[in-house]
């Protein structure tokens, strides 16, 4: 790459696939030649034609040239048919960069290979899909669950970077300006999402070898023990682990917390809630009752519990599984 980069994409609104594609370069680039680089919002075709990089205008796919557009016939797609966006053709290009600088070299190729292959499946490609006028999922054929889905939409990262654009009736003299400082906005935004997702799936990774770890040395398999607060259901589902409790401290190290296990990831139900006799119970109120001096709470929902101590967290996640109208039937 040489310094002095004229990256061009279209200007006026903008979507959150050239916003998202924007924010990918600026993690993927050297940083020498993003410090030169310069953003020009047109679709002049001259400064198209004599740009470094251009994306979402220009009618365009070309990798080798740098061209990044899919509004033209012959566009490409997905292995499963799906329309790419220019935040999906960008991701392709130069994803793997951008993740190696997120990352800092906390990871080797296996992990930015891994992240962004969930990247692209968990984010990328629902910006394409909803930049080409498609949902993740199809209609449900029901009105409440659709309206609820429409709600999400709104919620969802495209929506959320496209109300960024300028009214139409905005009191200015000059759109453009305004227009491209939204646009910057928008992908300093978009940028944090970017940078968020990838570090939360690199510390979940970094969190499976310890919960792997740490299960083969818990004295009850059913009981995972962690020296440390982690994400550790996802590993446990993936790695298909016995497990219905975790014992751990909590972030300020003032308690030690007893988990449930969901049956299923990101489930609200757990395999073995805490019994219900500890339900909304709080200090002596619960030591009483579950028979542990130092527990603090249960919440009410019987998902999560404390106690001052991990001894005492590990007696109460031994309790629960005593409680259990069929202890050994728990196992699984």
């Amino acid at each position: 790459m040489t310094d002095g980069l004229r990256l061009v994409t279209h200007g006026g609104s903008f979507h959150c696939d050239e916003v998202l594609g924007y924010a990918i370069l600026r993690r993927a680039l050297p940083p020498e030649a993003l410090a030169a680089s310069t953003l020009l919002r047109t679709r002049d075709p001259r400064a198209i034609e004599a740009a470094d990089i251009v994306w979402d205008v220009g009618g365009v796919f070309d990798p080798a040239r740098r061209r990044f557009d899919h509004h033209q016939r012959g566009a490409p797609a997905r292995a499963d048919g799906s329309p790419y966006s220019s935040a999906g053709l960008l991701w392709s290009a130069f994803g793997h960069d951008a993740v190696r600088t997120v990352l800092a070299g906390r990871g080797g190729e296996e992990v930015v290979g891994q992240i962004w292959a969930e990247m692209d499946e968990q984010l990328i490609r629902l910006v394409d899909l909803a930049d080409n006028g498609l949902r993740p999922v199809p209609g449900f054929g029901d009105e409440a669950l659709d309206r609820a889905a429409r709600i999400a939409d709104g919620l969802a990262l495209p929506s959320l970077v496209e109300v960024l654009n300028l009214p139409w009736d905005a009191a200015t003299a000059d759109r453009a300006p305004a227009e491209d400082e939204r646009f910057a906005r928008a992908a300093e935004i978009a940028g944090a999402v970017l940078d968020g997702r990838i570090e939360q799936i690199r510390a979940r990774i970094a969190a499976r070898d310890i919960v792997l770890e740490a299960h083969a040395r818990s004295a009850d398999p059913r009981i995972l023990e962690l020296g440390r607060g982690m994400p550790w259901q996802g590993p446990a589902h993936e790695a298909d682990l016995p497990v219905l409790f975790a014992v751990y401290p909590d972030k300020g190290g003032e308690a030690w917390m007893v988990g449930c296990m969901p049956p299923e990831p990101g489930s609200f139900a757990q395999k073995l809630p805490l019994p219900a006799a500890w339900a909304g119970l709080r200090d002596a109120e619960l030591a009483r009752v579950c028979g542990v001096e130092d527990a603090i709470f249960c919440h009410l929902n019987r998902f999560v519990a404390a106690a001052r101590s991990r001894d005492g967290a590990l007696a109460m996640a031994r309790a629960a599984l005593a409680s259990a109208p069929n202890p050994a039937g728990t196992m699984r």
